[in-house]
């Protein structure tokens, strides 16, 4: 029995299987890539994209195993039933429902601003994890090494250590560039080429292009974005990688050392007067190639332990070896801690 086509009713999935098939294949899809045999790779992407068993743990994924399954979108749904489950299995490859995203204003960490979210439907969420499924595999094989966000078997922790390890090598400064709006500001027809160049199969072209353009809705009043990746659905953090994957290259073209997270990027040089020549040459490349704008306020030029990433700091001194928890982040942890138990208790 071929696991990757068979029909099952929900109940009797055999899960196990399908995850064993559904990874093997994108293992071939990765190796393929590696050796760039463009040929066998869109061939492989072929059956992943024919593949019933990807559906199947795609709407699993979203309806049953993250931690956003409760969340609602636009038509209030936060559950399906098993039959509902397998009529999306059934719809994984049509266009998308027509739904507009729902918008949501979260707390951003570390300041009183707020950052958008954008909840598409669970009908609409299934098909995006389902087209990650299919084209993360290619890209995990050419993308830069030093890029640790969203990507599978990478870690903030992991990147923390990388920064760590080029302290140690005495590139004792850090450019720190921070992107302002980067998830709001990204340029759909430049995407839509990145991807163009290594997605061959037109059905997903075209349901990416559809999820971009998908309306919001946020106070009664729907708008149709025309650029940015919406925040808060399964595609945004792989598609925010292929536009920062333009970045990596032309890092690792130059010789830099550097360590990326999803938007956060960290460079290291030797002396204050080359990372301000880095901060101006990279920021020039960040505005005219990518056409992203640079946070000028919080992009700098400084010591390591005097700034954060992801939440870490380092120890100062001629050798800085030791990571420790940045004050702010140990001041949220606290604060956190502190609304949890401070609890009144009656004894008696």
């Amino acid at each position: 029995m071929n696991e990757l086509t068979t029909t099952y009713e929900w109940g009797q999935v055999p899960w196990r299987k399908l995850e064993v098939a559904v990874f093997k294949l994108q293992q071939r899809i990765y190796r393929a890539s590696h050796a760039n045999d463009r040929k066998r790779v869109h061939k492989l992407q072929r059956l992943l994209v024919k593949s019933r068993a990807a559906k199947y743990l795609a709407v699993r994924r979203v309806t049953q195993d993250n931690r956003g399954k409760q969340t609602a979108g636009v038509d209030g749904i936060t559950a399906l039933t098993p039959v509902q489950r397998q009529q999306v299995v059934e719809q994984c490859d049509t266009l998308p429902t027509g739904k507009p995203a729902r918008r949501v204003w979260i707390p951003q960490p570390g300041t009183t601003e707020l950052r958008p979210l954008s909840i598409p439907t669970l009908y609409d969420r299934a098909p995006q994890a389902w087209i990650k499924q299919v084209v993360e595999p290619e890209w995990e094989a050419k993308v830069a090494p030093n890029s640790y966000g969203f990507r599978p078997g990478r870690s903030a922790h992991q990147a923390v250590a990388q920064a760590q390890a080029y302290l140690e090598q005495g590139y004792s400064y850090v450019v720190d560039i921070d992107l302002e709006k980067f998830f709001d500001r990204v340029c759909h027809d430049r995407l839509m080429s990145r991807l163009a160049q290594r997605i061959t199969e037109k059905r997903v072209l075209k349901l990416i292009r559809a999820f971009l353009r998908a309306g919001i809705l946020e106070n009664g009043l729907m708008t149709i974005p025309t650029e940015g990746t919406p925040q808060g659905s399964p595609l945004s953090p792989f598609l925010s990688n292929v536009v920062l994957d333009e970045l990596d290259k032309e890092l690792e073209g130059r010789g830099h050392r550097f360590c990326r997270y999803a938007d956060d990027s960290n460079l290291y040089v030797r002396s204050a007067r080359a990372g301000a020549r880095v901060l101006a040459s990279i920021s020039c490349f960040i505005t005219q190639r990518l056409k992203l704008k640079v946070n000028w306020s919080k992009s700098t030029v400084d010591r390591p332990w005097k700034r954060s990433f992801l939440g870490f700091s380092f120890t100062g001194g001629k050798r800085p070896k030791r990571r420790k928890i940045a004050p702010k982040a140990l001041a949220r942890f606290k604060a956190r801690v502190g609304g949890v138990s401070k609890v009144e208790i009656d004894w008696e």
